[in-house]
C-alpha cells in the first residue's frame, strides 16, 4: 500500500465522489464520520513522533522557524495578494481563507517522503504546526475579514477541534508510546497501527469527498470559480517555499520538506470549522473540499518537480 498510495488516494477521492453523486442522502450520515476519522488519522500521525523526538524537534531551531515563517508569513502574503481577485461570495471567500491560511499536517509527510523530503523532521513538526495554526487562525481571519468574522465564525468548532483533533489524539499516542516502551504487547501493537497510515488516509478522503459533493448542487459554477486560485497557489509556493529554504540554509531534505509544508493546506482538519458555518455559508465547505482535490493532483506534480528545484548536491 505504501508503494502505490498515491494511486490509492487518487482511488479514495474518486470512489467517494461516485457514492456522493450517485446516492447524495449519504452525504449528512458522512459527515458525522469525518471528526473520528480524521481524529485516527492524527492518533496514527502522532504516534510516529517518539516524544524526544518532538524534543529535539524543538531544538532544531533553523527547520522549524523556516517551517512557520513560510506557513505564517509567506502564505499569509500570497493569500492577501490573491484575495481581491477572488470572486465577492462571502461564502466562497471565507471557504479559501479557511483552507489556504492553514498548513497540512497528514499527507505533506507521504508527499515529501516521495520526494526524498526530510519528512522525518516535518513529521516531528506536526503538532506544533497543528497547534500554531489554530492559535494563529481566528487572528489572520480577522485580518481579512475585519469586523465581518464575528458575525460567522464562532468560538465552539475551533475549541472542539483543538481538543478532538489535537489533545485527545497526541495524549493517546503518547500513552502508547509508553506503553510500547514497558511492554511487548505495546510494541505489537503500535507495529500494527503503523501499517493503518494509507488505509486511514484513504477512508478519510472518500468520506470527506462523498460527504461534499451532494452540497455542490447548483454552486459547481461558483466553486469552480476558484480552483485556478488553488493551481496558482500551488505555482507561487512552490518557488516561495524555494525561497525560504535557501535564505534559512537548509540542507537539500529539510528545504524539501519545507517546500512541501509550504504548499499543502489542511483542508481535513479545517472541514469541520467549515461544516460548522450557519447555513448560509454551508458553500465554504464545498470550497475546502475542492482545494483537497486540486492539491492531490498537484503533489503529484511537486513529487517529479520538486527535486529539480532543489536536487540533491
Amino acid at each position: 500500500m505504501e508503494r502505490h498510495q498515491v494511486a490509492i488516494y487518487l482511488g479514495a477521492l474518486a470512489a467517494g465522489a461516485a457514492a456522493g453523486w450517485a446516492v447524495p442522502a449519504v452525504g449528512p450520515g458522512l459527515e458525522w464520520a469525518i471528526n473520528p476519522v480524521l481524529g485516527a488519522l492524527l492518533f496514527v500521525t502522532f504516534l510516529q513522533v517518539p516524544v524526544a523526538e518532538l524534543g529535539r524537534s524543538l531544538r532544531d531551531g533553523r527547520f522549524l522557524a523556516a517551517a512557520l515563517v513560510v506557513n505564517f508569513v509567506v502564505v499569509p502574503l500570497v493569500v492577501a495578494g490573491m484575495f481581491a481577485f477572488l470572486p465577492g461570495e462571502r461564502a466562497l471567500r471565507l471557504g479559501v481563507l479557511l483552507v489556504l491560511l492553514t498548513p497540512c499536517v497528514d499527507y505533506v509527510i507521504v508527499f515529501s517522503g516521495l520526494a526524498e523530503g526530510s519528512s522525518r523532521r516535518l513529521l516531528a513538526a506536526t503538532p506544533v504546526l497543528l497547534l500554531a495554526q489554530l492559535v494563529l487562525l481566528p487572528g489572520l481571519l480577522w485580518l481579512f475579514l475585519g469586523s465581518e468574522l464575528g458575525q460567522v465564525v464562532r468560538a465552539g468548532p475551533f475549541l472542539e477541534a483543538f481538543l478532538v483533533l489535537i489533545v485527545i489524539p497526541l495524549a493517546l499516542a503518547w500513552l502508547t508510546q509508553g506503553w510500547a516502551a514497558r511492554r511487548a504487547a505495546g510494541r505489537a501493537v503500535v507495529a500494527a497501527l503503523g501499517t493503518a497510515m494509507v488505509p486511514l488516509m484513504a477512508a478519510t478522503l472518500a468520506i470527506v469527498v462523498a460527504s461534499q459533493v451532494p452540497r455542490l448542487g447548483a454552486g459547481l459554477a461558483q466553486v469552480a470559480g476558484v480552483v485556478p486560485f488553488y493551481v496558482v497557489f500551488l505555482v507561487v509556493m512552490a518557488f516561495a517555499g524555494l525561497g525560504v529554504a535557501r535564505l534559512f540554509r537548509l540542507d537539500v531534505a529539510a528545504g524539501r520538506a519545507i517546500v512541501f509544508t509550504g504548499a499543502t493546506r489542511n483542508s481535513l482538519v479545517v472541514l469541520p470549522l467549515a461544516l460548522a458555518l450557519p447555513d448560509s455559508l454551508a458553500l465554504a465547505a464545498v470550497v475546502v473540499v475542492a482545494q483537497t482535490l486540486v492539491e492531490v493532483v498537484g503533489m503529484v506534480v511537486y513529487v517529479r518537480v520538486v527535486p529539480r528545484l532543489l536536487p540533491a548536491r
